[in-house]
């Protein structure tokens, strides 16, 4: 069984500062690639370094709306530069919408939306997207824009009519912790009816833990976990589900020939 969390913070230091174990211990449950979403300007360059040391360590960045400020040009034109120079980069994000933060300003924040979904347009790159209480209007941007490599909506916990909208415009529903939780009926149910392709797997690591690690720091060895959850919602098999997920993350990410038979 191979898998890939194609969302994870490794480079935050509660994760960095034991990265060799961190990483030996996902590989042992079969988690083989990691997607790591920059958030900000400022963790840029430790998410390249991190991604350059280890195979396997896969780098996207993006400025994240829970961490704007007033004026981002500069940042803007730093990522653009970037996305150029280094042909690694496997998407744009972590970016999005989020109303569900205090005095969310919803202007400001597709004020620097955009011009990054622009930037994935002209890179032929897909985006890692964080909504929360905004799929709307996110969904109004990408009708518009019509990004040619679509990308993942993280932590999906919109309806299953905006699910198929995002599936029906090239995206595919993150699904992690979350799932594992007996009360998230809703994302349950819609994990039980939707195509097994229409998901891939992540941990959101070292967030979002899992139910029965509640208060703990996440892992990226928790994608099993994920697996194993899915597999008992589903009719699939756990292997059938950690191949179908793996190879649909694989293939808008451009590794189709990175995971071994």
């Amino acid at each position: 069984m191979q898998l890939i969390d194609t969302h994870c913070h490794l480079d935050f230091p509660v994760l960095r500062d034991n990265i060799d174990d961190v990483l030996f211990r996902a590989r042992q449950q079969g988690v083989q690639q990691f997607v790591v979403p920059g958030v900000q300007r400022s963790n840029w360059q430790s998410v390249l370094e991190l991604c350059g040391a280890s195979s396997g360590l896969y780098p996207a960045l993006g400025l994240h709306p829970c961490f704007l400020q007033q004026d981002h040009a500069d940042d803007l034109e730093l990522l653009e530069s970037l996305l150029r120079q280094h042909p690694e980069l496997v998407a744009v994000g972590e970016i999005g919408l989020d109303l569900f933060i205090p005095d969310a300003d919803l202007e400001h924040q597709l004020e620097i939306l955009v011009p990054q979904l622009e930037l994935a347009k002209q890179f032929n790159k897909p985006v890692l997207l964080h909504v929360r209480k905004a799929h709307d209007q996110m969904l109004r941007q990408l009708r518009r824009l019509k990004l040619p490599r679509g990308g993942f909506v993280h932590a999906f916990s919109g309806s299953e009519q905006q699910a198929k909208i995002y599936l029906d415009l090239g995206f595919k529903l993150g699904i992690g912790g979350s799932v594992t939780y007996e009360r998230a009926r809703k994302l349950r149910q819609l994990v039980s009816d939707l195509p097994l392709d229409s998901f891939v797997l992540e941990t959101d690591s070292p967030d979002m833990p899992l139910s029965g690690y509640q208060g703990e720091t996440n892992y990226p060895e928790r994608v099993r976990i994920v697996v194993e959850a899915l597999a008992g919602l589903r009719e699939e098999s756990a292997a059938d589900i950690a191949a179908v997920t793996s190879a649909t993350a694989a293939k808008i990410l451009g590794l189709q020939n990175s995971l071994s038979s």
